[in-house]
């Protein structure tokens, strides 16, 4: 089988798995209070330009997305908005609303907020008869496999100030989108735009784990009294540290996402090439093409893959996936099957 399922079944990339058995034997303080959270969280702040952040790791994207959104609402009338294809609403089986948090999710033609979309959402949420929206929820890459440009971002962070909104980025494809083609951001441009950002490791060559950065002073009190709370403090946390030393030191980290977007251009080009179209432009690592049904049948007893909720009455959507550890042999094979 042709695995173009998702980016997050391989294990750890071997650098990271040798920094892992390197220090396997060693005995250090639980929690995330060792020499190498220490120093990942350092490396971090360096990285990003923000000193004066929090770095915090946890060991999953949902976990860390209900965490830190359950920090942001701290008042039961308080919501988040998000696009209607963002990850808290379509991938984590109601983990925000299960804090007691309503989701605002919002129809969008390619999976990004804008302010204007905002803003709708605001009209009708004046008073006490209904939620009042705290925070926007987006993602970088997105869940369409698209990014944001600083421009974009620039505006919704000038909407969110204006209006009294949190901006909340979810960053588990950050390496996909700070090397794409078209991004225009940095590293240092996050903390800039983002009241807290995460750092996605699960999806970008760690075994598992995210690192949280909270740059706003005011929700930074108590954070680790709630990663507790959620059962998000792991024992050992040294494991977490030393695969973000590991991944974010000498560049690895953007390699790999370089790694993946250029196997995603290479599979994008061979299908467009064949004649096929696309429910979604292709830009990051995230695939989108439009099959004939009969032959989405045939590709699925040799390929795995996820479909995606497009059809008409002859085509089918579906989702591919290339990773850090994708090989231009798969995507041979399967332009050659197509």
């Amino acid at each position: 089988m042709i695995f173009l399922k998702n980016d997050y079944s391989l294990g750890a990339h071997p650098t990271v798995m040798d920094a892992l058995i390197e220090t396997n034997l060693e005995l250090t303080d639980g929690y995330g209070e060792d020499k190498y959270c220490t120093q990942a969280a350092e490396l971090i702040k360096r990285l990003f330009a923000c000193p004066d952040a929090d770095v915090h790791f946890l060991t999953g994207g949902t976990q860390t997305n209900q965490t830190a959104l359950a920090a942001f609402l701290l008042r039961p009338h308080w919501s988040v908005i998000s696009a209607d294809t963002g990850h808290i609403c379509v991938h984590e089986t109601g983990a925000i609303e299960a804090t007691g948090h309503k989701i605002n999710h919002v129809k969008t033609p390619d999976g990004k907020l804008t302010p204007e979309l905002i803003k709708e959402v605001l009209i009708f949420h004046e008073d006490e008869h209904y939620v009042l929206p705290k925070a926007i929820y987006i993602s970088n890459s997105t869940e369409t496999g698209l990014i944001y440009t600083k421009a974009e971002l620039q505006a919704l962070r000038e909407c969110c100030d204006k209006h009294g909104l949190l901006i909340y980025l979810d960053g588990a494809r950050m390496a996909m989108a700070l090397t794409c083609e078209d991004n225009d951001l940095t590293f240092e441009d996050f903390p800039k735009l983002a009241d807290a950002f995460y750092i996605g490791g699960t999806k970008c060559g760690a075994m598992f784990g995210e690192a949280l950065v909270i740059v706003n002073d005011a929700l930074k009190p108590d954070f680790r009294f709630l990663i507790k709370q959620r059962g998000g403090l792991l024992a050992k946390g040294r494991l977490l540290g030393v695969q973000f030393q590991a991944l974010l030191d000498n560049d690895l980290y953007l390699e790999l996402g370089r790694h993946a977007n250029r196997l995603a251009k290479m599979l994008a080009e061979g299908i467009a090439a064949k004649g096929y179209e696309f429910c979604i432009p292709p830009q990051t690592n995230l695939i989108f093409p439009m099959f004939p049904k009969e032959l989405e049948a045939e590709l699925r007893k040799k390929v795995m893959y996820e479909t995606w909720p497009v059809v008409t009455e002859t085509h089918q959507a579906i989702r591919l996936v290339t990773s850090w550890g994708s090989t231009e042999e798969e995507v041979r094979g399967f332009l050659e099957l197509i």
